[in-house]
């Protein structure tokens, strides 16, 4: 009977109370629903050596953090993470609706602390025939998970969680705990093992803080090429190495050229190599993109034809850290930059009006001058230092020559023939001096300092730099 295992849980529960020595914990639920779950686990080679857990508010919670238990004690890591909600639920003798939440709570306490120990301890035995995917709940991912599963040996899971605020839509961003658990989900559909990798930290370190501090100095940073070149990739690519699998997988569009470097996706309208530019040669080495051959329409189409409940969905239009807020409300928030008002000036240093902050404006911007001319006006430069904004008109935007900092290149500079200086801007054909300075053969129009510089030969990414001020 159903009651039965449910009462036995409830009755004798497994683990509670019982905190393993050097134990990762996941913590789920808190005031909102008046449920708390807490799980501590060790992980030792590729297997769950010990677990215990805490529960408080309803008797589901503490029978649901019971059941975890019991079903990861001992257990792989990779059966370990195929257990969610319906493990959960089943163990228990299935629950009702009401009573779901807490299998919910369960599943994600157990996640929590099982990716944060397989992140530091595991050591799975290698295999060639595994591989990882990262799967961000999206179209995309879920569709290159699908088409690894039909060629791979073993395919395994993962999802990171780089943000959480109160103030953003969850389900509108790529990276929240609600993107995990629909991942989990139908990773869990699929039949495979899914873990949970937490970098908030290191996101917000690596890629949130820089992003506050270039806004400050004036500058218009490109987030999504850091946290792509620095943070997330080589995070999973390290958990990979952790899992004993060969390769990493994403749903990006892009391609790998001959020397394993990055090409463009066959779909130029989806290419997104520009944000992978400015990864290291050993990641790319390791990763794989099942979607580069294919055109959007036709990814959503497989999606279809597998059923899959993420075929419709839209795809995410803004920073994953500020979906759900304003750029303006969270620069205020989390970098402290609020209402500063400064001149507006021409090119000859005449005062045109007035601006609420040189940090809102970038170069090549029109909308938001609020000032009087006999023609449109567009943002030439910012000077954080004197918080002026400098405007004139648009032939003033364009240059034929573009310095660059920080050049990383992955061939010599002489075979540089192409630069792409914004995303999905044109490519335009082009020389890299000695000097960082590249010179084009066709006039660009609002370079932004901060952004990046994709340098390539043909469609080959063969390095990126920062446009410099």
């Amino acid at each position: 009977m159903p009651d039965e295992r449910f009462a036995e849980h409830l009755s004798h529960p497994i683990g509670r109370g019982h905190t393993p020595a050097g134990s990762y914990a996941g913590v789920a639920g808190g005031a909102a629903c008046g449920d708390l779950v807490t799980i501590r686990l060790t992980v030792s080679g590729e297997r769950v050596t010990d677990a215990g857990f805490e529960a408080s508010g309803c008797g589901a919670a503490l029978a649901a953090g019971s059941a975890a238990v019991e079903l990861v004690r001992d257990a792989s890591i990779f059966d370990a993470a195929r257990v969610g909600t319906a493990a959960i639920a089943q163990e228990l003798g299935g629950l009702s609706v009401g009573k779901l939440h807490a299998a919910d709570l369960a599943a994600d306490a157990l996640h929590q602390a099982l990716g944060a120990a397989v992140a530091q301890e595991a050591a799975a035995t290698p295999s060639a025939g595994r591989t990882l995917i990262a799967m961000s709940g999206g179209v995309d991912s879920t569709v290159a998970a699908v088409l690894l599963a039909a060629t791979h040996e073993e395919v395994v899971a993962v999802t990171l969680e780089l943000w959480r605020d109160p103030e953003n839509d969850a389900e509108a961003s790529c990276c929240s705990a609600s993107a995990v658990r629909s991942a989990r989900a139908i990773a869990h559909r699929m039949g495979l093992a899914h873990f949970t990798l937490d970098l908030r930290a290191g996101f917000r370190a690596g890629v949130v803080d820089p992003w506050l501090a270039e806004h400050a100095e004036g500058l218009t940073p490109n987030p999504c090429v850091r946290c792509n070149g620095e943070v997330r990739l080589d995070a999973m690519v390290d958990f990979a190495d952790r899992l004993g699998a060969a390769t990493l997988a994403t749903g990006h569009y892009a391609r790998r050229a001959p020397d394993g470097l990055l090409r463009a996706a066959a779909d130029d309208a989806k290419d997104q190599t520009y944000m992978l530019a400015a990864l290291s040669r050993a990641t790319l080495q390791r990763l794989r993109f099942p979607l580069g051959e294919l055109t959007k329409p036709e990814v959503r189409a497989l999606a279809r034809e597998h059923d899959l409940p993420v075929a419709s969905k839209p795809d995410s239009q803004d920073l994953c850290f500020l979906a759900g807020t304003g750029r303006e409300r969270f620069l205020a928030r989390h970098g402290g930059l609020r209402e500063r008002p400064g001149a507006i000036v021409d090119r000859a240093g005449h005062e045109l009006g007035r601006h609420r902050g040189h940090f809102h404006y970038t170069v090549g911007q029109r909308r938001g001058l609020e000032v009087a001319a006999a023609e449109p006006l567009y943002v030439l430069a910012t000077d954080a230092r004197f918080n002026t904004v400098t405007v004139g008109p648009r032939t003033a935007l364009d240059v034929d020559r573009v310095a660059l900092r920080g050049v990383r290149l992955h061939r010599d500079a002489t075979e540089v023939d192409g630069v792409r200086l914004r995303y999905h801007a044109k490519i335009l054909p082009c020389r890299l001096q000695d000097d960082g300075t590249v010179l084009l053969s066709e006039p660009f129009s609002a370079p932004a300092p901060g952004q990046t510089a994709v340098l390539l030969a043909g469609d080959v990414v063969i390095g990126c730099a920062t446009i410099a001020a």
